[in-house]
């Protein structure tokens, strides 16, 4: 789900301009970014499932995607962004942070814990759509299609409010290219997410 939660921070961000692209872009990724160390020191662990491949571990990330881990790291997120971008920047940050969870509940395996370490041993939650690669990658494909496209005319419409029709022109074909160049972005880091590359 690596695109797909890319995809959705350009979606964000054509409708909150005011939080910059690349807060966004680590905000929806801002629990793997916490992961990878803790996977580097084995506190957290990824377990391949048969073969491997594209969603096929069981990922015991216990801290950083336990639900009340996710809604902590999301609040702290928050706060971090009403402080340098305002209000509404800080509502979307934390929003978005937790939206990670969210797509992660809906394509994982049961391995999401509720408390850290699971503590208590409650059960695990997902609903499992690696296990269907062509759903999944649907989903995904869907997210970056649709960030992708709010992005193009958010940044269009944007551009047309500029100067005069030349300079509007100008910018219209640069928010085209630069909406390409993103989706063209996504795309590649999902089929290097289907090819176990990275």
């Amino acid at each position: 789900m690596f695109a797909g939660h890319f995809g959705l921070a350009a979606a964000v961000k054509s409708r909150q301009p005011e939080t910059p692209l690349w807060a966004l872009m680590l905000g929806t990724q801002l629990l793997d970014v916490i992961f990878v160390p803790l996977l580097l020191t084995g506190v957290e662990t990824i377990v391949p499932v048969g073969e491997g491949g594209y969603g096929a571990s069981v990922i015991h990330a216990d801290y950083t995607h336990s639900l009340a881990g996710a809604l902590l790291i999301s609040l702290l997120a928050s706060v971090f962004a009403w402080k340098f971008w305002g209000k509404r920047s800080g509502v979307v940050m934390g929003t978005l942070v937790f939206s990670h969870w969210l797509l992660d509940f809906l394509v994982h395996r049961s391995d999401l814990p509720i408390l850290p370490g699971n503590l208590g041993h409650l059960p695990l939650l997902g609903f499992g759509l690696w296990k269907w690669p062509y759903i999944s990658i649907l989903l995904e494909i869907l997210l970056i299609a649709a960030g992708a496209v709010m992005y193009y005319r958010s940044l269009q419409i944007r551009a047309k409010a500029g100067l005069g029709s030349a300079a509007g022109n100008s910018r219209s074909g640069r928010a085209l290219w630069t909406s390409i160049i993103m989706a063209g972005l996504l795309v590649l880091s999902l089929v290097s997410d289907l090819l176990g590359i990275g």
